[in-house]
């Protein structure tokens, strides 16, 4: 029998240890659970100007929060480089996020150098940005221009008190709205509209936001309230399931069950009977889909996350930094994801409180959405 492979949950801290025995740097991987490697998102920045109350609510992001310092960030370069490796496992999509993506100076430019990667079969690779829209009307063209291909926009409410109850920064509906359009008018699309759903405080809007955005270019989906990171007070009596989202809009507006773009698709799909578009739920807290998640997570300052509830990462930025070969880090992202057997939300239904007591989730605005 061929020699074992070291596996990587040997640790120097959360520094991966490099195996002895080096793989070739390619090759498609799959999990514990056979799920294989497909999507990379992206935290560029743990800084946002919304203090939205479902993922960085002012009592804890305050103006004394200790963020970042630029130089424990990954640069361009870095970012490219990881990417790249990622790449080679059979990533085909890259989803950047925050914090807020737009806030990151000079975004154009990583999107430039991502958007000439290629992946394993040879088609583009499909490179993506969630965006809360506050800067989106002055930069969705040069995003386009410098090869982004779709957004995904965060908007929580019409309703203009309530939206800014959500966002907790007085940012307007309107202004919002206005780079939702801008991003349409570059060629971003399809845009995806991402409300989250938060039980008392703005669940009177799944109906006027299933309207507005009925008929439009605008793919609107509904996400049920999730409790990561440990800040957000989280509730399961707050949360509203996406069955009940989907029954309210189709007593309404009749609704049928669209089948899955492609496997592992966070978003349950139904279109309207007339014709006239489709929504999309995510389930994670009633209906976990943790058997077919294929993402992968890169925190801000390179740590690399498995799991979006995970309570700790493996800091590739050291591997970088230490001058590590391609093959090298290759070899540990692969042993990394063989490894995992990440599945927090299917756990969660029957283990709540067990699973929530002493845990020091990671942040969202940390690992990104």
């Amino acid at each position: 029998m061929a020699e074992k492979i070291i596996m990587m949950a040997e640790r120097r801290g959360d520094v991966p240890v490099i195996p002895t025995t080096l793989e070739t740097p390619t090759g498609l991987l799959s999990d514990q659970l056979a799920r294989p490697l497909h999507d990379l998102r992206i935290s560029v920045t743990d800084r946002c100007n919304f203090r939205c109350v479902y993922c960085m609510p002012k009592a804890v992001f305050d103006n004394d929060y200790p963020y970042l310092p630029h130089t424990a960030l990954l640069s361009f370069e870095e970012i490219t480089r990881v990417a790249r490796l990622f790449i080679a496992h059979g990533v085909e999509k890259i989803r950047l996020t925050g914090g807020e993506p737009l806030l990151r100076k000079h975004i154009e430019r990583l999107v430039g150098m991502l958007a000439e990667l290629k992946t394993v079969s040879g088609k583009p690779l499909d490179l993506t940005l969630t965006t809360n829209a506050s800067l989106l009307a002055r930069k969705a063209q040069s995003l386009k221009d410098a090869g982004l291909q779709r957004v995904t926009v965060s908007l929580d409410a019409l309703d203009n008190a309530t939206f800014q109850r959500m966002n907790d920064v007085d940012f307007s509906v309107d202004d919002v709205l206005k780079g939702i359009d801008a991003a349409h008018q570059a060629g971003l699309g399809p845009i995806k509209i991402n409300m989250v759903v938060k039980g008392g405080m703005n669940d009177q809007q799944i109906l006027p936001m299933a309207r507005h955005f009925r008929g439009s270019p605008y793919i609107l989906r509904f996400i049920e309230y999730m409790d990561v990171g440990a800040s957000n007070g989280w509730k399961m009596d707050e949360v509203i399931p996406s069955a009940e989202v989907v029954r309210r809009i189709g007593a309404e507006l009749p609704l049928e069950p669209v089948s899955a773009n492609y496997a592992g698709e966070t978003a349950a799909r139904w279109r309207y009977t007339d014709g006239s578009g489709e929504i999309g739920v995510i389930s994670s807290v009633s209906q976990a889909f943790c058997a077919d998640c294929t993402r992968a997570r890169l925190s801000t300052e390179g740590k690399l996350y498995t799991c979006l509830f995970a309570t700790s990462g493996h800091d590739l930025r050291a591997l970088l930094r230490e001058g590590r070969s391609d093959t090298e880090i290759s070899t540990a992202l692969a042993h990394l994801w063989r490894a995992r057997g990440d599945r927090y939300s299917a756990l969660r239904t029957s283990q709540t409180a067990a699973l929530r007591r002493g845990a020091n989730k990671v942040e969202m605005s940390y690992i990104g959405g």
